[in-house]
């Protein structure tokens, strides 16, 4: 595996991955892998008791942080708008019926201290207090997850020497992205959990790093085994940029209930879904996905209304399953359709281990073949 992105990076394996959870991230650059921290939601100050927790843990090795900055928003044309103003524009009809689910599935009230308001308003000044903080510490890679980077983050990272990437679900959106400046491109595909378009991995990798050469791709979706690795490396990619197989991790913070549903699901047990955060994102489905998709009930918000509206309705939910069978019947996360091989918990160590061999292993099967 020895690639143009892990040069770049100066990582033993060419295998990013993407986490909310720190302990994650610092295991999978401990492991030789690159963790990326994903960062949508933090302060600044949490921000920089995180990243300083990563450091210390990982010493030199490399590491990424990741945010989300979309193009197109409600709001977006102003840079973002208040959480006041947003909760302005939310209909009643939708109020009542986020109100009307949580009490039909008897989700327990959510204690008043742990309201949050507001905290996924994609203000820009927010998210350049973010990559401030970011680029205060020795990280080696800052990703945009949704949309081209603005030229804000790309200029910061040009004058720091941190790579930038982007996230792509169409051959466009990579040359927009190469356009804009970044230095690598996520080709990732329909398989994928959250954020994700219409195109499948197998044909989208190729296609993206057809339109982008020589600038490296990062093949997305679907992987989570040293085959599908090598398969990826096989259609052009450099790499692989990782997801749902942390979640049900030894170190994932992954929600109880949530990891035990991942654990039991079918890879066809998954849905592309604007329930949650106003665009489709794959996530696995459950009885808040299903009363979403009936289309006698208001169609989900764009974003980042749906997030406005719905996230204290989370925290309930979360915070109520493990002894509400409503709330267990709700409660869901992102995840790919690769759910369906993420049978058993095990070590982030173990995941990498197991990815390098399997790779190993699918190359040598492929070198028999051709001299048989």
């Amino acid at each position: 595996m020895h690639t143009k992105v892990r040069e770049m990076l100066g990582c033993e394996f060419p295998i990013l991955a993407f986490s909310h959870c720190r302990d994650v991230v610092a295991a999978v650059s401990k492991a030789g892998g690159v963790g990326v921290l994903g960062v949508i939601g933090y302060t600044p100050d949490q921000l920089k008791m995180e990243l300083e927790w990563i450091e210390k843990e990982i010493g030199d090795r490399p590491y990424g942080v990741d945010i989300l900055v979309p193009a197109k928003f409600v709001g977006s044309d102003e840079g973002g708008l208040e959480s006041s103003k947003l909760d302005a524009m939310i209909p009643d009809e939708h109020r009542r019926f986020v109100e009307a689910l949580l009490v039909e599935h008897g989700v327990p009230v959510l204690p008043e201290e742990m309201k949050r308001e507001g905290s996924t308003t994609f203000q820009r000044d927010r998210a350049q207090e973010l990559i401030e903080v970011a680029f205060g510490h020795n990280i080696g890679l800052v990703a945009n997850a949704l949309g081209p980077p603005p030229d804000w983050m790309v200029e910061r990272g040009k004058q720091e020497g941190v790579l930038v990437a982007a996230l792509a679900g169409k051959a466009e959106h990579a040359i927009r992205h190469v356009e804009a400046g970044v230095d690598i491109v996520v080709a990732q595909g329909y398989e994928a959990g959250g954020h994700t378009g219409e195109i499948a991995s197998m044909v989208l990798i190729p296609e993206v790093v057809d339109a982008v050469d020589p600038v490296p791709v990062l093949a997305a979706g679907g992987i989570a085994s040293g085959r599908q690795m090598a398969a990826a490396l096989s259609l052009g990619a450099q790499g692989v940029w990782t997801g749902s197989v942390w979640l049900t991790t030894d170190e994932a913070e992954t929600h109880p209930v949530v990891k035990k549903k991942f654990l039991a699901a079918s890879s066809s047990d998954t849905i592309r879904s604007r329930s949650r955060t106003g665009k489709p994102a794959r996530q696995l489905k459950s009885a808040w996905t299903d009363a979403w998709e009936d289309p006698n009930n208001p169609s989900p918000l764009p974003m980042p209304l749906q997030l406005q509206l719905t996230q204290n309705a989370w925290r309930a939910i979360e915070h109520g399953a493990h002894k509400s069978k409503g709330a267990e019947q709700l409660v869901n996360y992102f995840v790919g359709q690769v759910v369906g091989s993420m049978n058993e918990t095990c070590t982030v160590r173990s995941v990498i281990e197991d990815m390098v061999q399997g790779y190993v292993d699918t190359m040598e099967r492929l070198d028999s073949w051709s001299e048989g």
